[in-house]
């Protein structure tokens, strides 16, 4: 940004980064004060595919195979977030489930995952997504090398100070609760 005005967030007041200090640099969020809680957090995103990639998952063997595979990529990179993403706390990670669903012209990937930490989850549950479905292309990129990873989005976190968060149903900003 340049100018010599300060960014402002939507509040009208200065803009505050979690992982940036005062002086634009880097920087560990400080949860040494934090208690632990249960957290949640659920995350979606869509693999966007061609009718034939489709139509190897409408055989039940072949898709359970494949979202099989695509569940466990999903676990590993959850529990793997620290390592993946630098800012990340490490935490000991209690649950992560994923869930796919075929919506017409794509399959819908969603995780969930849970912790009781004193930070929240909600990078691991958006990491499981991805790790999932970037399985997913993997395994029908014979049949569809244009496939498109798309809408990784946060849908809802609970636990901590902020308590439920939740993003609207049509995908509208979120609201706290």
């Amino acid at each position: 940004m340049t100018g010599d005005s300060p960014r402002t967030g939507p509040s009208g007041g200065p803009v505050e980064l979690t992982h940036i200090n005062e002086h634009g640099e880097a920087r560990l969020v400080d949860i040494t004060g934090k208690s632990p809680t249960h957290r949640r957090a659920r995350a979606r995103c869509e693999v966007v595919l061609a009718r034939e990639a489709l139509d190897v998952l409408a055989d039940h063997e072949e898709a359970d195979r494949i979202f099989g595979e695509a569940r466990a990529v999903g676990i590993l990179a959850a529990k793997r977030t620290w390592r993946l993403i630098p800012l990340c706390h490490p935490i000991l990670v209690g649950d992560v489930s994923l869930d796919f669903r075929i919506v017409d012209g794509f399959v819908e990937v969603e995780a969930v995952a849970e912790a009781f930490e004193r930070t929240g989850v909600e990078m691991e549950a958006l990491t499981a997504c991805a790790g999932a479905a970037l399985s997913i292309v993997g395994a029908l990129r014979k049949f569809e090398p244009n496939a498109m990873i798309g809408a990784l989005t946060l849908w809802e976190k609970t636990g901590g100070r902020s308590g439920l968060w939740q993003r609207s149903a049509d995908g509208a900003p979120p609201r706290n609760i």
